[in-house]
């Protein structure tokens, strides 16, 4: 028996929706069923090829909705889950019971563990510590931006190296361990420190560049990262540089698309009042309310200047 499952790669609760939804897998249904993974990223031509389901079981976490007939199992919270209206139909009609959609979880991973207990009686008390710290992760909900940027626990350096690692299989070795190993540990093994450590000094490095190119207007911090060699960034910089920030827009081109990220800031002094997730759907992105993205060709930084600016005008109308 081979579970084939897709998941959002290089981040946080994509790999641990992966893990989570394996242990559920394999104790629930499949005992020693073998798991392998594909890392999905946001393109701007989104496809599912065929040939991406090529297990007797197959599924989707943390990521956009399939509509082919050999997905078997899914689950997302993110409003834009949907490539196409007909996708969404297509959801609608489903009755596998094995479908799962809602948004009003923060994260995934407490998604799948929620529905994995209510409705399927399994449980994984030595996840819960994998649960908890996907929920603050991809729920911005840290105590401050000081504890988002400075990495102080082990799932905030976990974070940056999955994240920050430019393969795949690393992420896929670290779903691996999740299944079974706490966090502190995971973040001791040697293979993950030897990719921490110069992650680190580029993390420092990107909040120097981000300090020295970022600039306050009204209520939104604009950044454009191009030239800068960066595949990405903690999104919580701008708001730990200007705490008294409401919204984030920057341009980061990368080897494989331009991507305009569009983010609010957890502890603004005023509640955020645009949803992000339907303003980046009008250019082909999506995302959650507080936090979206569009994703570009990487020949469109032109382009993406243009979309930024106009975003950053649309979030300077209002809080």
């Amino acid at each position: 028996m081979l579970v084939r499952i897709l998941y959002h790669d290089h981040c946080f609760d994509g790999a641990a929706s992966a893990a989570f939804f394996s242990r559920f897998m394999e104790g629930a249904f499949y005992p020693g069923a073998r798991f392998a993974y594909t890392g999905m990223a946001h393109k701007a031509a989104q496809t599912f090829e065929d040939s991406l389901f090529d297990g007797d079981e197959n599924a989707i976490v943390d990521f956009k909705y399939s509509s082919n007939e050999k997905l078997t199992w899914w689950f997302d919270h993110h409003q834009s889950a949907f490539l196409t209206p007909e996708d969404a139909e297509h959801f609608q009609r489903d009755r596998s019971g094995k479908k799962m959609y809602d948004t009003s979880f923060k994260s995934c991973t407490r998604y799948i563990a929620t529905i994995a207990r209510e409705r399927f009686d399994f449980t994984a008390p030595d996840l819960d510590e994998l649960v908890h710290w996907a929920n603050i992760i991809d729920g911005a909900q840290y105590e401050n931006a000081r504890t988002a940027v400075e990495l102080g626990a082990p799932a905030m350096r976990l974070t940056l190296v999955i994240e920050g690692s430019k393969a795949s299989d690393v992420v896929q070795q670290v779903i691996g361990w999740m299944r079974h190993l706490p966090l502190d540990q995971i973040v001791a093994k040697p293979e993950v420190q030897a990719l921490y450590r110069p992650l680190y000094e580029r993390h420092v490095r990107s909040i120097d560049l981000i300090r020295e190119r970022a600039r306050l207007d009204g209520n939104v911090v604009f950044f454009d990262l191009a030239g800068c060699d960066l595949e990405g960034y903690n999104k919580f910089i701008p708001y730990y540089l200007f705490p008294e920030s409401v919204y984030t827009v920057s341009v980061l081109p990368s080897s494989f698309r331009t991507k305009i990220s569009v983010g609010s800031n957890p502890w603004a002094p005023v509640e955020p009042a645009h949803n992000l997730a339907s303003i980046c759907e009008r250019y082909g992105g999506g995302g959650h309310p507080r936090v979206g993205a569009i994703s570009l060709p990487p020949d469109s930084l032109d382009e993406a200047r243009k979309v930024a600016a106009a975003i950053v005008r649309e979030l300077q109308g209002a809080p």
